[in-house]
């Protein structure tokens, strides 16, 4: 299971910090990613992370500004938003993969349960 905490109501520039705390063993061969959805669109793909290795790609959207990170001792992978959009509002889900690095949804096996970001403008 994936449990993602964080979300809230910031201003434009502000900062949040996402957090997925992960129940069950990671293993190398996984991967984390983050995933957020706005009102009446598809998922779009954020970050993404190996378990056992350095590797973090980003979305053009987010690059420069948000930073995903793990904590391989508490199981726990990162969102750091920095210089948040109005169009960053979505609700912003983690999920976890054994099919390395991809951006299409349907090939993440599980899913935390979703956290609210609204950036006012």
């Amino acid at each position: 299971q994936l449990q993602a905490c964080g979300g809230g109501l910031v201003q434009t520039g502000g900062s949040l910090r996402l957090s997925c705390v992960v129940s069950g063993r990671l293993y190398s061969s996984h991967a984390l990613g983050w995933f957020r959805q706005a009102p009446g669109k598809n998922y779009e793909f954020v970050a993404f992370i190996r378990w056992g290795a350095r590797t973090t790609v980003y979305a053009d959207s987010v690059k420069g500004r948000f930073t995903i990170s793990r904590d391989n001792g508490e199981n726990t992978v990162s969102l750091q938003m920095n210089d948040l959009r109005p169009e960053d509002t979505a609700v912003y889900y983690c999920a976890r993969t054994i099919r390395g690095l991809t951006y299409n949804p349907g090939e993440y096996d599980y899913w935390g349960q979703g956290t609210l970001v609204t950036v006012s403008s």
